[in-house]
């Protein structure tokens, strides 16, 4: 697949388009800026309109390195189109993950450089991260949340930017999950993400430009999964 539009620009939502490819239910746009999912983040919500009305987008699936926006109704879209991506719903993700990246560069830090073994984020505000912490103390990862909350609320920038696969993969700490990697580009590289002064790891999602966007987080819940797995639940406030 190629570089996505909201991985360089996520703060913008809506785009006319062209249909380039069309079928019942289904639609190949000539540019769109919709996140699909992946990488424990939820696909974007939102809709397609053209002249004659709307369709909720429904999902997302990937041909042949195209990526086919799916829409409700099985109807068949031609011609000019606008994509539009649900704003509450997008700033929810990014919120979640760019605070999942804060609570992993704490983890990393304080815990011998842990890996994660897992990422779900979810629509109604929650999200949780999987380690592999095998004689982890429960209670020392639940007191990261007053830090957490002072990395938000120090507004750091996040900013990202491309290397090759050699040069990521030569970097100690880039490369966080213990059995994942994000797809690289069709030119080889690799998304990096970083949280000014703070963290710095591969990533494809989407992010907040800054930390002090997100609502304060609350640590909810500290699971033993397996003998060696923790499982952090955090939640936003207010939600």
């Amino acid at each position: 697949m190629t570089r996505l539009f909201c991985q360089d620009n996520p703060d913008i939502l809506t785009l006319d388009a062209t249909v380039v490819g069309t079928r019942p239910g289904a639609v190949l746009l000539s540019r769109h800026a919709f996140y699909p999912g992946g990488g424990g983040q939820l696909a974007d919500k939102g809709v397609i309109r053209w002249a004659g009305g709307e369709a909720p987008v429904t999902g997302f699936s990937e041909q042949g390195g195209a990526l086919w926006i799916e829409v409700g109704g099985g109807i068949e879209i031609a011609g000019n189109v606008q994509g539009a991506v649900d704003p509450a719903f997008r700033q929810r993700m990014r919120e979640l993950h760019t605070d999942l990246h804060i609570l992993n560069a704490l983890v990393f830090r304080d815990f011998d450089g842990a890996l994660v073994t897992g990422v779900q984020m979810n629509e109604d505000g929650t999200a949780r991260i999987d380690f592999d912490l095998p004689d982890a103390d429960n209670d020392r990862l639940r007191a990261l949340e007053p830090e957490l909350n002072d990395v938000v609320a120090q507004d750091l920038a996040v900013q990202t930017s491309y290397l090759s696969m050699t040069a990521a993969h030569a970097e100690p700490g880039l490369l966080r999950s213990r059995s994942v990697t994000p797809p690289p580009s069709p030119q080889g590289l690799i998304r990096i993400v970083e949280i000014a002064g703070l963290d710095r790891q591969a990533c494809g999602g989407t992010h907040l430009a800054s930390t002090g966007a997100s609502r304060p987080v609350r640590i909810l819940k500290i699971e033993n999964k397996g003998r060696s797995n923790r499982r952090v639940r955090i939640g936003l406030q207010g939600l």
